[in-house]
C-alpha cells in the first residue's frame, strides 16, 4: 500500500518539481528585462532607451531618430521609455547611480512623464519649467519636444561610451593592442602638455571675462546701495513696524551678501549668485516702499529685462529686437511707457571690443550676469535670437562659462560636469524621488507637495 501510495503521488512532485523549475529560469529573465541595471547598461551605449513592454509607447525607428537627434548635439541626455506600472521609489535615484553618468535624465512611464538632472546640467528650476511645457502630449511628440528644448538649455557633453563599439575586444589581435598601447605612451607626454595649456588658457580667458564683468557688476551693487541710501528708512522712525523693519534688513543683508560674493568671484560663473542677491534686495525694497505708502504689495516678478537697475518689472511688453523675433519681455513702468508711445527702450549697455553694445550682444560671461536676475526658465525666450542666446546654446559656452544660461552655479562640488562618469558621486537630492512619490516631484498644479500634478 505504501509503494502505491508513492506511486501515485509521484504525477503531483513531477509536477511542483517543474512549476519550481519554471518559475525559476524565467521570472528572473523577465524581472531581468527591466531591472534599472539593465535601463542602465543600455543608456551607458545610447541615449535612448526603450523596455520591451513598451514598445507600442515609441517605435524602434523613432527611438533611433531620438538617440540620433541627441548624439548629434553632444548633449548627455538619457531618455527611458518604461511600461505605465514600473516601480517609482528611488527611481531616479538608482538608474543616476546605476549609470554612473553625470546627465539630464527623462523618463516616460505610460501616459506619465518626469526627468531630473544634475545641477551641473540643468538647474532645478529650469528642469521643472521643462518638465511641465511638456505635459499632456502622446510619447513620441513628448519626448521629441522635451529633447528638442533640454538640447537648447542644457550644459555638458556626451559620455565617451555613445561612441563606442560596445563590444568586448574579442578578435583583437595582440599586435594591435601592443601597437596601440605604444602609441598611446609615446603620446601621454605630449597629451599632457596639451591638456595643461588648454587648462591655462582656459583659465586666462575666465579671468579676462571675469574682470570685464566686474565692472558691471560693480555698477549693479553701486546703484542697489544707492537706493538704499535714497530710501531714507530708519528703523526707529514713526510709523516702522517689524515688517518693514524685516523688509529693510533684508535689503542690507542683500547688499553686504552681494559685495562678499563679488570678492570671492573668480570665475563668470561665480557672477550669478551675486545678481542673485542684489534682485532678492531690490524686492525687499518695493515691499518697503509699497507698506511706507500705504500701498497693496507688489507680486514677485523678473526685474525689466532692459536693465535690471530699473528695479522689478511691472508687466510684460512685446518686443522686437533688431533682425530678431517677436517676443514677451518684462519691464519696468517707464519701459512700458516708451514701448506704448512707440518709443525705444533705455537698454543696459557693456563695453565690448566693438564698443559698447546691449548686454544680449556682449561675450558669453554675461550669461551667469542675466541668468542671477531671470534664471535659467525664463531666459532662453527672452534671449531666442541674439547673440548672447545663441552662444549659450552651444556645448563650449556650457564647458567654459557654466550650463543651462548660466544657471549651474558653477562646477559641481566633486568636480564633475556634464557627460562625466562620477559612478555614485553626485547629489541625491537632484535625483530625489518623482512621479508623485513626494520629495521634490514635479509639481503640475493641484497636485500636492511633490506630486506630478497630472492625477498620479
Amino acid at each position: 500500500m505504501k509503494a502505491v501510495a508513492r506511486t501515485r503521488s509521484l504525477p503531483a512532485l513531477l509536477l511542483a518539481v517543474v512549476v519550481v523549475v519554471l518559475a525559476t529560469l524565467f521570472a528572473p529573465a523577465a524581472s531581468a528585462e527591466t531591472s534599472v541595471g539593465t535601463i542602465a547598461r543600455a543608456l551607458r551605449q545610447s541615449p535612448v532607451y526603450v523596455d520591451p513592454a513598451a514598445r507600442d509607447e515609441l517605435s524602434a525607428a523613432d527611438a533611433e531618430t531620438l538617440a540620433d537627434r541627441i548624439k548629434d548635439a553632444d548633449k548627455p541626455l538619457f531618455i527611458a521609455v518604461l511600461p505605465a506600472g514600473y516601480p517609482t521609489a528611488r527611481l531616479f535615484s538608482d538608474l543616476r547611480g546605476a549609470t554612473g553618468v553625470t546627465g539630464l535624465y527623462g523618463i516616460r512611464l505610460g501616459d506619465r512623464f518626469d526627468a531630473r538632472a544634475d545641477s551641473t546640467v540643468m538647474s532645478a528650476t529650469a528642469r521643472r519649467n521643462l518638465v511641465s511645457g511638456v505635459q499632456g502630449e502622446d510619447a513620441k511628440a513628448q519626448l521629441a519636444d522635451f529633447t528638442d528644448r533640454a538640447l537648447a538649455n542644457m550644459g555638458g557633453r556626451a559620455p565617451r561610451s555613445w561612441g563606442a563599439s560596445g563590444g568586448d575586444g574579442d578578435g583583437v589581435s595582440g599586435t594591435a593592442l601592443i601597437t596601440a598601447g605604444a602609441v598611446l605612451a609615446a603620446g601621454g607626454a605630449g597629451a599632457y602638455a596639451l591638456v595643461r595649456r588648454n587648462r591655462r588658457r582656459r583659465e586666462e580667458e575666465q579671468r579676462a571675462a571675469l574682470d570685464r564683468l566686474r565692472v558691471v557688476v560693480d555698477e549693479d551693487i553701486t546703484a542697489f546701495g544707492e537706493e538704499l541710501d535714497r530710501l531714507s528708512f530708519h528703523p526707529s522712525e514713526p510709523g516702522a513696524d517689524d515688517a518693514m523693519r524685516a523688509d529693510y534688513e533684508r535689503a542690507l543683508d542683500a547688499y553686504e551678501t552681494a559685495k562678499q560674493r563679488m570678492a570671492a568671484a573668480r570665475r563668470p560663473e561665480d557672477v550669478r549668485p551675486v545678481t542673485e542677491a542684489v534682485e532678492d534686495g531690490r524686492f525687499s525694497l518695493a515691499l518697503l516702499a509699497a507698506r511706507r505708502e500705504g500701498r497693496p504689495l507688489p507680486e514677485r516678478r523678473p526685474p525689466c529685462f532692459f536693465d535690471p537697475r530699473h528695479g522689478p518689472s511691472v508687466t510684460d511688453a512685446t518686443w522686437t529686437p533688431p533682425g530678431g523675433a517677436e517676443r514677451q519681455v518684462p519691464v519696468c513702468a517707464a519701459d512700458a511707457t516708451r514701448l506704448a508711445d512707440g518709443r525705444d527702450p533705455v537698454i543696459r549697455e557693456v563695453d565690448t571690443e566693438y564698443g559698447r553694445r546691449p548686454y544680449w550682444d556682449a561675450g558669453p560671461a554675461y550669461g551667469p550676469w542675466a541668468g542671477g536676475y531671470f534664471g535659467g526658465g525664463l531666459l532662453p525666450g527672452l534671449l531666442f535670437g541674439t547673440v548672447l542666446g545663441s552662444m549659450m546654446a552651444t556645448p563650449s559656452y556650457a564647458a567654459g562659462y557654466g550650463a543651462g544660461y548660466g544657471d549651474s552655479g558653477g562646477d559641481y562640488a566633486g568636480g564633475f560636469e556634464g557627460g562625466d562618469v562620477s559612478g555614485t558621486d553626485f547629489d541625491p537630492g537632484d535625483f530625489g524621488s518623482g512621479f508623485g512619490d513626494g520629495g521634490g516631484g514635479f509639481d503640475g498644479g493641484g497636485g500636492g507637495g511633490g506630486d506630478f500634478g497630472g492625477g498620479f
